[in-house]
Formats: C-alpha cells, structure tokens, sequence
C-alpha cells in the first residue's frame, strides 16, 4: 500500500510539474503576442483606457467568463460589456490568431497584472468555440 501511495504521489507531482512548465512555456508565447497584438490599447500594464478599452489588469470579467473572453480574442468583440463594474461599449477587431496563439495570450492575460489562473487554456478548448 505505502508504494503504491508513493507511486501515485510522484504521478501527480510529476503531472503539476507538466502543467505548470505547459502553462509557463503558454504565458511566455502570450507575452510576444500581447506586445504585437494588444499593448496598444490594453496598455503595456494591461490597465486599458477607462470608459474605452476595458482593464485586463484584476480584471473580474476575464476571470468569470472565460468563454466569453476567449471568444472576444478569438473573434472580436462589439457591444456593451461590464468590467469592474464599468460599462464598455467599443469595438474590438478580430485579430487573425490561431487556436494556439489566442490561448497563449489568454494565459498570459489571465496570469498577470494581479489575475491567476492556474487552468490552463488550451489550444483544443479554444478550437471548440464558435461564432
């Protein structure tokens, strides 16, 4: 029994370590593509511009919808959302990123400027989402 705990013990570490270096190798791609894609309206700090384009930084919309937020990266965005409790009600482009590129960049945004989110996004769960 003891071996067995400690085989599915060094399992389980062996699998945190795989996702933390997936999510990490995820976060530094993101940054390339949020500083060619995205820094010039969500700003180097991820703070946005108030009333126009919403925060990424400590940003509860980001982090309650992730579907929805992955869908704006992937897609564009166009209507009225609510970010901090802050209305916004612009237009964001889509910007031609594949499957793979919107998910580095949404681990990226997620796990910086204050957010954290240790489930990573993946190139597979951004492929299942529609218009």
């Amino acid at each position: 029994m003891k071996i067995f705990f400690l085989s599915l013990l060094a399992t389980v570490s062996l699998s945190c370590n795989s996702q933390n270096n997936a999510l990490k190798a995820s976060v530094d791609r993101g940054s390339e593509i949020y500083t060619d894609f995205c820094i010039s309206c969500h700003l180097p700090n991820g703070t946005g511009v108030k009333k126009i384009y919403p925060p990424l930084a400590n940003s509860d919309y980001l982090l309650k919808n992730r579907e929805a937020s992955i869908k704006a990266i992937k897609f564009g965005l166009n209507g009225e959302i609510i970010v901090n409790n802050e209305k916004y009600n612009n237009v964001m482009a889509a910007l031609g990123l594949s499957n793979d590129e919107v998910a580095d960049v949404m681990n990226y945004i997620s796990n910086s400027w204050g957010n954290k989110n240790d489930k990573i996004v993946t190139e597979e769960e951004v492929s299942k989402i529609k218009k």
